[in-house]
């Protein structure tokens, strides 16, 4: 064999083991989350962290004690749940935000100074939860990733009660205005 012909082979088992390596790299990299599915699951853990955050404003600044007491469990059942995504994306190899972004902290910071803390702070709950349930429903159907899915189906039946909960506190906080 010339030196020639050595040198040609060794660089093309050097590329091969290049592509190959960098191949898996990327393969690992994507964890093979769908565009949707990581979408959900950051959009669920932003939710969930500005969930909590109102909460604790709720239970800091309600003057109604239902609507601090609804504060107080959206704190305990988002944190759960939050933790239970960081679990889940973990095992994924997704990283989750670690702090509001711009426009969940502008939520946060329009509802500390609102006037009518227990009135805004419920309509934005029985809002925000109307589309969470949509999107929890629509993940469980419609999730490629079965351990999304399963998160999402899982969390859909609290996020439901959450929804009936709010609508009922904002008819009493509304009534209570009148």
């Amino acid at each position: 064999m010339h030196k020639q012909d050595f040198t040609r082979i060794a660089l093309a088992v050097c590329c091969t083991f290049a592509l190959a390596a960098h191949a898996q790299g990327t393969h690992r990299s994507t964890t093979g989350l769908s565009a949707a599915d990581a979408k959900f699951v950051h959009e669920a853990a932003m939710g969930g962290m500005e969930e909590v955050e109102l909460g604790k404003l709720a239970q800091q600044n309600a003057s109604n004690d239902d609507v601090k007491k609804f504060g107080s469990r959206m704190v305990d059942d988002h944190s759960k749940a939050n933790d239970k995504l960081k679990s889940v994306a973990g095992s994924k190899g997704v990283a989750l935000p670690t702090s509001l972004d711009s426009k969940a902290q502008g939520d946060v910071n329009k509802l500390a100074k609102s006037k009518n803390f227990d009135r805004d702070y419920m309509d934005m709950m029985v809002k925000d939860h109307k589309k969470d349930v949509a999107d929890f429903q629509k993940q469980a159907k419609s999730g490629k990733d079965s351990d999304v899915k399963e998160f999402a189906a899982s969390t859909l039946p609290t996020l439901q009660e959450h929804l009936k909960m709010a609508q009922d506190t904002d008819k009493t906080v509304k009534m209570a205005k009148k």
